[in-house]
This record gives C-alpha cells, sequence and structure tokens, in this order.
C-alpha cells in the first residue's frame, strides 16, 4: 500500500496560494462589508459582497474537490500498487462512482470560477465609475480613506485569484503524491478520466445510450488510451512529452533515395487514379467540404446535399441511414457525376463496428465499385481505437489459401500456423460488411438481414455476371476494404482492393499473401499507413529519450522546452530528387543496392538512433545499448507479373517481411500481454514528391503554389516495414486529406504517359 504523506505534501503549490487568496478576498470583503453599511452605494455593496461570497464559495469547492480526490486516488492507488492489476466489475463500479463524484466537484468549482470571473469585472467597473463620477458623500472613494485603499486591494487581488485558477487547473491535489512512479495507477486513472470524457462527449453527440453501459466499446478504447499515459510513471509530463515530440522533428532529415527502387506499374496507378473519386466521395457529411471549404463548407454541403432540388428527391436510391430528402445519395452522385441508376445500395449510418458503404455499377467499364467509408463518424473513432487483436480463422482466409495465384511458399506460411491476426475493429467491420453485401456468413449461414445485392448483381444470369469488383477505400475505409477483398476473394476472385492512406491491420504474412489482389498506397509522410498500438508506444518513449538527451536534471525544465520549441525550424534545408524523412526513434532506414549480376537486394535494414538502441518497456524503463544494432530483412523472391511490379531490366521483386531479429520493442498493455505488430497490407505503393534539379528558395518551397510548380510525384513499390514506425512532420496530418493523395497521382500519371508499362493489366478508363 502506499503511504499518504501529510495534507500539505499532497497539495498543489497552486492550490496553496489560490486558497490563501481566497481567503484574503473573503475576509478583507467581510471587513469592507460591515464598514460599508449606509455609507457607500449599493454597487459597491453588491460587488464587494459578491467578490467575498463567490471566494467563500471557491473554498467549499476546494475543500470538497479536494476531499473526493484523495478517495479517488487512495482507491485507485490502493488496488493498482503492490500487485499486479485484476479488474473486476465491482472495482470498475466503484472507481467509476467516485470519479463521477469528484468530477462534479471540478465542475461545480469551474462554475463557481466563472462566477468569480463576472464578480471581478463588475468590481472593475464599479470602481472605474466611482473613480469617474468624482468625490460623493455616498462614493467609498472620497478621500484616500482605508476604505478606498481597501477596494483597490480586493479589486487587484480578486482578479490575480481569477486568473490564477483559470491557468492551474481544477485538480486540488497532486495525483503524483498517490500514484509516484506506479505506470499500473496512472493507466487506471487515466482509463476513467478517457472512459468519462468518450462518454460524455458521445452524449454531447446524441449517443446518449453509451452514459449507462460499463464494460463496451468505449471502455476498451478507454483502456488503451490509458495505456498510453503510462509516460506519465516516469514523472514526464504532458508538455514535456510534447518538446519531446518536437524534438524528434527537429533532427537532421535522413534522405533516403528512390533510384534503385522500382515504379509501380503503370496502369495500376492509373486505375487507382480512377477509382481514388469513389472512395472520396463517400465521404458524404461535412467533414469533406469542411477541409476543402473551411470558410464556406456549411452552404457547400447543403448545396452538395440537394437540397436546393427536392424535386429529384424521387429519382435518388434510398440508402440506409439517409435523410428525408436523401441528400447522402445526392451529395456522392454529384461528387462521381454519375446518374441515379448507377448507385444500387448503401449505407451512410452505422452502429458501432460498422462501416458505412455505397455499391456502384459501371456498365462501361464493366465493374462493380464497393466504396467504403473512412472515419468521419464517432462509432469510425472507435473503431479506429479498438487496437486489440482479432483471429482470422479457416472460414475467413478459405479463399485465400486456394488461390492459384498465391505464392506456394506463402500458401505455406498460412497453413502453417492458424489463425492469423488482425486490427480488432478493422477485422470486425469487414465481418458484417460482408455479411451485408454477400447475404450470408463466412460459415455459409444465410443472414436475416437484407443483404446479398452482390450476389445478385454478380451470380450467373444476374445483371452483372463476369463483371470485376473494385472495392476502394481511404484511411479507415482503405483497412476495412483491404479485409473486405480478403474475405470475397474466395467467391469473387476477379477483384481488387485499392486502399489510400489505410491503416495497418494484418499480421505480416497475411498481409504479404493478398499482395496480388491488394494495393495499398501511402501519400507522402500521412501519419494513418504508420498508425499502430505499436508505433504510438515507440513514439512516445522516442519523445521522452530526446527530451532525456537533451536536458539537465538540475536545470530548469520548462524554459528549456519553449526555447527548444521556439527554435524548432532553425537550419532545416531541403533535399532535392531525394525524399526526406524525419527519423523517429528507432528509425527504419532501408539501404538498397545492385550487385554485378544486376539483381537488387536489401543490403540491410537498420534501427539505429544517436548513442545507441533502447527498448520501450511496461513501465516505461528505456534500456540505452551503446552499440548500433543492425538486422538483416529477408531475402528478395518473385512477384508474380499479374498485379506485382517488375524492375524495368525484367527482375521481379518481392518485399516479404523478415520478423525483428535484433531489435524488437516490447509493447505490453494493463494486462500484460504483449502486442503484436501489424503492416499494411497487399502491394504498397509510396507516393513520394520529389524536387526538381536547382537550387530554390527556402522561403518559398513553404507556399503550396510554388512547391507543386517545382515538385514531381513519383510512385515507387516499397517494403511494408518502412512504415511501422510513426514519423514526425509538419505535413503529417495535411498529407491524410484525400485530395492530395489524388493530386500526386494525376502527378505521376502525367510524368509517365509516355512509357506505360506493358507487363500490367490492360484497362480502358
Amino acid at each position: 500500500m502506499l503511504t499518504v504523506g501529510p495534507i500539505l505534501h499532497t497539495l498543489r503549490v497552486s492550490t496553496l496560494i489560490s486558497s490563501s487568496l481566497n481567503t484574503a478576498v473573503a475576509v478583507l470583503g467581510g471587513l469592507l462589508l460591515s464598514s460599508m453599511l449606509g455609507q457607500c452605494r449599493r454597487s459597491d455593496l453588491v460587488s464587494t459582497a459578491g467578490a467575498a461570497i463567490a471566494s467563500v464559495a471557491k473554498l467549499v469547492c476546494m475543500i470538497g474537490g479536494g476531499v473526493t480526490q484523495g478517495v479517488v486516488a487512495s482507491t485507485i492507488a490502493g488496488r493498482s500498487i503492490g500487485a499486479p492489476f485484476d479488474p473486476d466489475r465491482h472495482f470498475h463500479l466503484v472507481a467509476r462512482t467516485r470519479y463521477k463524484r469528484w468530477l462534479w466537484w471540478t465542475r461545480l468549482g469551474i462554475a463557481v470560477t466563472i462566477i468569480q470571473f463576472a464578480m471581478a469585472v463588475y468590481l472593475l467597473v464599479v470602481v472605474a465609475n466611482d473613480l469617474s463620477s468624482g468625490v460623493s458623500h455616498k462614493s467609498c472613494f472620497s478621500g484616500k480613506t482605508w476604505k478606498h485603499n481597501s477596494i483597490i486591494a480586493l479589486l487587484v487581488i480578486t482578479w490575480v485569484v481569477v486568473i490564477m485558477q483559470c491557468f492551474s487547473g481544477s485538480d486540488v491535489l497532486r495525483w503524483r503524491s498517490f500514484y509516484s512512479s506506479h505506470d499500473t495507477a496512472w493507466q487506471v486513472h487515466y482509463r476513467e478520466v478517457f472512459d468519462h470524457g468518450i462518454r460524455e462527449v458521445l452524449c454531447c453527440l446524441g449517443r446518449a445510450k453509451y452514459m449507462s453501459v460499463m464494460e463496451d466499446d468505449v471502455y476498451m478504447v478507454a483502456r488503451l488510451l490509458g495505456d498510453l499515459m503510462a509516460y506519465r510513471a516516469s514523472g514526464t509530463g504532458h508538455l514535456e512529452l510534447l518538446a519531446g515530440l518536437a524534438l524528434l522533428q527537429k533532427h537532421k532529415p535522413t534522405a533516403v533515395s528512390y533510384d534503385d527502387h522500382v515504379e509501380a506499374p503503370y496502369m495500376r496507378m492509373k486505375e487507382a487514379s480512377f477509382f481514388h473519386q469513389f472512395a472520396e466521395a463517400a465521404y458524404t457529411g461535412p467533414l469533406l467540404d469542411l477541409g476543402r471549404h473551411p470558410l464556406l463548407f456549411p452552404c457547400v454541403w447543403i448545396y452538395r446535399q440537394g437540397t436546393f432540388t427536392p424535386w429529384t428527391r424521387n429519382r435518388r436510391p434510398f440508402l440506409e441511414g439517409d435523410n428525408c430528402w436523401r441528400g447522402h445519395a445526392a451529395a456522392f452522385l454529384k461528387y462521381v457525376n454519375l446518374p441515379p441508376d448507377t448507385l444500387r445500395k448503401g449505407r451512410v449510418r452505422q452502429a458501432k463496428r460498422e462501416a458505412a458503404y455505397f455499391v456502384v455499377v459501371l456498365h462501361d467499364l464493366k465493374a462493380v465499385v464497393i466504396a467504403v467509408r473512412g472515419t468521419e463518424t464517432p462509432e469510425d473513432l472507435i473503431t479506429d481505437s479498438l487496437w486489440g487483436e482479432c483471429a482470422l480463422n479457416m472460414d475467413d482466409l478459405d479463399g485465400l489459401i486456394n488461390s492459384n495465384n498465391l505464392d506456394p511458399s506463402v500458401k505455406e506460411k498460412l497453413q502453417s500456423s492458424f489463425p492469423r491476426f488482425g486490427h480488432s475493429g478493422i477485422i470486425e467491420s469487414a465481418r458484417e460488411l460482408y455479411i451485408q453485401i454477400n447475404g450470408n456468413s463466412l460459415d455459409g449461414d444465410k443472414s436475416e438481414l437484407n443483404g446479398g445485392c452482390i450476389s445478385s448483381l454478380l451470380g450467373e444470369g444476374c445483371e452483372c455476371y463476369g463483371y470485376r469488383i473494385r472495392i476502394v477505400g481511404h484511411s479507415l475505409g482503405g483497412s476495412v476494404a483491404a479485409v473486405l477483398g480478403i474475405l470475397l476473394y474466395g467467391q469473387y476472385p476477379n477483384l481488387h482492393v485499392y486502399s489510400y492512406g489505410a491503416l495497418p491491420c494484418l499480421d505480416p504474412i497475411l498481409a504479404e499473401a493478398c499482395s496480388h489482389f491488394v494495393t495499398s498506397i501511402v501519400y507522402n509522410d500521412e501519419f494513418s499507413a504508420r498508425l499502430s498500438m505499436n508505433s504510438i508506444m515507440r513514439l512516445r518513449a522516442a519523445a521522452v529519450r530526446a527530451l532525456s538527451s537533451n536536458t539537465s536534471a538540475n536545470m530548469a525544465m520548462l524554459p528549456n522546452l519553449v526555447r527548444r520549441i521556439v527554435h524548432i525550424r532553425k537550419g532545416s534545408t531541403n533535399v532535392p530528387n531525394q525524399l526526406s524523412i524525419s527519423p523517429v526513434v528507432p528509425v527504419n532506414s532501408i539501404m538498397v543496392s545492385e550487385n554485378s549480376d544486376g539483381q537488387i537486394h536489401n543490403r540491410h535494414l537498420a534501427h539505429t538512433i544517436r548513442g545507441g538502441v533502447f527498448l520501450c518497456g511496461h513501465a516505461m524503463s528505456c534500456m540505452m545499448h551503446s552499440d548500433s544494432h543492425h538486422y538483416r530483412s529477408s531475402s528478395i523472391e518473385d512477384i508474380s507479373a499479374n498485379g506485382l511490379a517488375e524492375s524495368s531490366n525484367g527482375q521481379r521483386l518481392d518485399l516479404s517481411l523478415n520478423p525483428r531479429e535484433e531489435v524488437q520493442a516490447s509493447i505490453t498493455n494493463s494486462s500484460g500481454v504483449q502486442s503484436a505488430e501489424v503492416y499494411l497490407p497487399g502491394l504498397v505503393v509510396h507516393l513520394v514528391r520529389v524536387q526538381r534539379g536547382g537550387q530554390t528558395n527556402p522561403i518559398l518551397t513553404r507556399l503550396k503554389p510554388f512547391t507543386d510548380r517545382h515538385s514531381d510525384y513519383k510512385a515507387f513499390v516499397v517494403n511494408r516495414e518502412r512504415f511501422v514506425d510513426i514519423l514526425v512532420s509538419p505535413y503529417m496530418f495535411l498529407d491524410h486529406l484525400p485530395w492530395r493523395c489524388q493530386y500526386a497521382l494525376l502527378k505521376v500519371l502525367e510524368s509517365r504517359k509516355e512509357q506505360p508499362d506493358l507487363n500490367s493489366e490492360e484497362m480502358n478508363v
């Protein structure tokens, strides 16, 4: 058990100062009131009394909040410290009840702070009026009396305490005095913080049902987020972690040459560019318009929803969850510029672990397109955050294993160990979507849902018999599309999946096995392709390490951090004709060379940092090794020509993975289970920006029009292990915008239109 010290030891310094100032306001206000009755104006009495009463109320809230905060912290510390944490329903119920009580006290304290601010403003107005109105027998400012000086002092102290309380937060006690360096206690604490916070946000968004459930998807997400906050056990604050992330960006970027890499097949890029519009059109809510038109997005979204053309409502298809004027169907069709009869089925409002989708028939291309929407609703965010492992059994992979296009060695790996695994939220969403569009479950049982649109379209003798299937999606939709393609591949082998900015979602063997019919396209530095539980944990450890290696234990922390953040961009340079990658600890650097026989192979794949390599453990401990560790990737094998890349001299490449041999980050969660690594599915194509020859002005290169005129884009087939670590870049979030990927694809086609890849499948687009 954790021994709690004296009360003063647990109190924050800001709490002591704030309580002292509030006491001074209350005492001084009381003394003034007792001497002002019948001698001062009513406004003086009301303003002084209001300030004093608000300070007394704040003291009461601080006492109540401190008591309840101590009870919550003692409950969590008493259960979490000294033994492995084993949560049960009773403990969760007790902790949740006590946490709610403390939460209401803090909110009451915030409300009182707002009242104090209003009283301070009122007192300031009254004092200003008294000073401007001159001397009056009813004014407390008639001469330099002690009342005059006392009211001025009251005004100053009131404003000081209000400003201080706005910046100091609502916590009365120091959580660290209870949890110390015990990471399990910090994990449980932040699990409760995120659990309540997420549920209340969902309730404000109209999802009140989540407030009455205890252990559900929200609880699982909160528990994972609580695991990520374990860096607090090492004494690192939130601001310090952000400064550590800024330091990672400050390091000189490592230029990775793509001269020896194979460019992606031309026709595959052409097809990916054409079908990208369907993945982007699936965002029928206001999110897409908010990114494109930040100021006028409400008007643009209302127009795209067909609000001004209500007479066309009956022509539009009805989608599950659509509004009364069928606006989501109108928005989708307007974006892809297709007639209403091409959109056959869809869903725009979904529950948890479900995906929104659209099914489109293109008779001129003899193709059926399934567009899966990315993250747009709170349910999608929950699905994104369900990072747990989900098993894929033989029923899920039956079509893939029995495929004739699968390499025998890969098939042997798939059959040797079952089950395979993947991202829990994505796998379950793909399974539910499979039932929706195919009409039966993976084990052959007929579903009670009104699905089966694909079988009714592509069945023998049906309208689209013999058509190809193209499944597309962006972000979360891209990952769900890839898994859906794996589930459908056994019944419809003439399908291909294009996922743009997808999340890593499959184990390495399964991610490699679907390379002949799944293409994952990553644009520049976008964060989503590198986002996983393990990558976030490694990034967290890298930030802490970068911070500790650049500061001294004996110097003031905050001024040093501010100075580093201010000068974060000093000395940045542009490397022409190369992709600049900011190093993240550990850094993946892929060296590719060509031997005398003309065969391209991996030279080495190294995880190195300045000063060594560290292994991140359960308690956020970093063990430094003085020597740089290297490990070799597996040898390159052949890739089949139907849909995979070839070099210009005919050498075919395989980007197969090999688990890390010498450097392995041990990432564990609060239950003590190690989290396995997940990867991007299929053939991974990286769209990179390369500067044209010549020197450019570094100031002008920050402007997008200048960059577009002096940059080209290339599409390279890369190893999926390049995206296992998050890259800290100023463009990591902006690069995830879907229209940036579309622009890069068009630029790639423009630069390669004179040299098409004749080994790729033909398609007249």
